[in-house]
Order: C-alpha cells, then sequence, then structure tokens
C-alpha cells in the first residue's frame, strides 16, 4: 500500500465550536482515552452537552485527582488503560517535574509529574524532556477498545480523544471493530519515537485506512470516518 500524502500542518485551535459543527452538538457518545485530571474532560462535557463521556485513565495518581475534581452524571471514568490485551499489563509511571515555578507544580503534582506515563516504554521522550523520569512500573488493568466498546458502547461512538503517549498502535490494531463504528477521532501523534512501538502518522493511517485527515496539527492529528456520510 503507497503511503498516502500528508497536508500541510495547520497551525489552528481544536475549539469546542470546530467539534460542534463537525461532530455535531448532538453527539451521545465520546471516548476520553488517557484523561489525566480531567481538564479535558470537562471541555468535553461542555462542547457536547447531550454525551456520556467516558474517561479512561490508569495512572492511580491522576485518576484520583479525576475522580475528585470531576462531578458529573454524564462522566464515566474508568481507572484502566487501553491497549494491545485484556487483563494486567505494565505501565511506566512518569515522575520529576518540568521547568517553572516549582511551588505552583508541586501544588499541581503533589506526586510527581503523572502525565507522561504509558504502557510503552520511554526512548526518545528521555532525552527530549531530560526532567521527567521513569523510575518505576506498576502494575495497571488492560482493555482492548474492542472488548470495552463490546460492552459499554456497542452502538456509534461519535468521537474518541486519545492521548495515549506511544500506544495508538494498539488501539488502532486491537480497536479495529470499534473504531469502524467511530465518526471521528482526535489523537496525538509523533514521527519521532518517543516511546517504544510509537506509530509515525503516516503508520497510523495505514491502521485506520477508513480514517481521512481532517486537520493536521503539528503534534495532533483529527480524523474523519469516510465510512460515515456528511
Amino acid at each position: 500500500m503507497m503511503p498516502r500524502e500528508l497536508p500541510p500542518v495547520a497551525h489552528i485551535e481544536i475549539t469546542a465550536a470546530l467539534l460542534q459543527n463537525l461532530v455535531g452538538a448532538d453527539a451521545s457518545t465520546v471516548l476520553e482515552i488517557g484523561a489525566h485530571h480531567g481538564d479535558h474532560t470537562l471541555g468535553l462535557l461542555h462542547t457536547f452537552p447531550r454525551a456520556t463521556v467516558h474517561s479512561f485513565e490508569p495512572d492511580p495518581r491522576a485518576f484520583a485527582v479525576h475522580q475528585r475534581l470531576i462531578r458529573d452524571k454524564r462522566s464515566k471514568l474508568y481507572q484502566l488503560a487501553i491497549g494491545g490485551t485484556n487483563g494486567r499489563a505494565e505501565f511506566h509511571m512518569s515522575d520529576g517535574l518540568p521547568p517553572g515555578p516549582v511551588d505552583a507544580l508541586k501544588r499541581n503534582y503533589p506526586k510527581g509529574w503523572d502525565q507522561s506515563g504509558s504502557l510503552c516504554a520511554p526512548t526518545g521522550h528521555v532525552e527530549k524532556h531530560p526532567w521527567c523520569k521513569f523510575t518505576r512500573t506498576i502494575s495497571v488493568e488492560v482493555r482492548t477498545l474492542d472488548t470495552w466498546a463490546s460492552k459499554h458502547a456497542p452502538g456509534t461512538i461519535d468521537f474518541i480523544w486519545a492521548d495515549m503517549q506511544g500506544a495508538e498502535g494498539a488501539l488502532a490494531t486491537h480497536g479495529a471493530q470499534a473504531l469502524a463504528r467511530t465518526r471521528f477521532m482526535y489523537c496525538e501523534y509523533s514521527n519521532e519515537e518517543l516511546y517504544a512501538g510509537e506509530p509515525t502518522l503516516e503508520r497510523l493511517l495505514e491502521l485506520m485506512p477508513a480514517f481521512e485527515i481532517v486537520h493536521r496539527l503539528p503534534d495532533d492529528v483529527l480524523l474523519r470516518n469516510t465510512a460515515f456520510a456528511g
């Protein structure tokens, strides 16, 4: 298969208005894979006022903050990772603090940086962000997207917001059935391997042949499933 030609990078902001216009304000099922403290959860709940937002966060530090801060009956939070297996897997926990106001960072991350953990071993990330440490792993619950969605979201999935720190390939490979009924997806990508096995954008598109690029940002991409009309 010939690689698809990538559009140029667009320096735009993915706003609530843009997503409402594209996905529709009446969206009913939204998935947030890698929910962290819930900042994007709040945005998704606001953007899609009729949707149930299913959020996944395996890091127990971030999960505890999210659970405390997000109180909305439309928000469903799961302490598990979406990946390439069903059961338990090793999760690489991130730590340290980035450059910046130390007191504010310690208030926001009292147990260390909990935003870069991954099922994939860090590789180039260690060199690119030397302040971010990966000194320990923990065992976390993992489900494939197909396994989870077959039980919890068997119908159309309107939108997926994925921040998976290099595990996007596992999402695509082991979530093909769920992605076939997913209308739009927004996710990170990197054309340098920051985590072991991290797919490039070209490789990600190969794994998701029904999806086309709506907007390509410097480190993120908004995708549309061409199987859905309109």
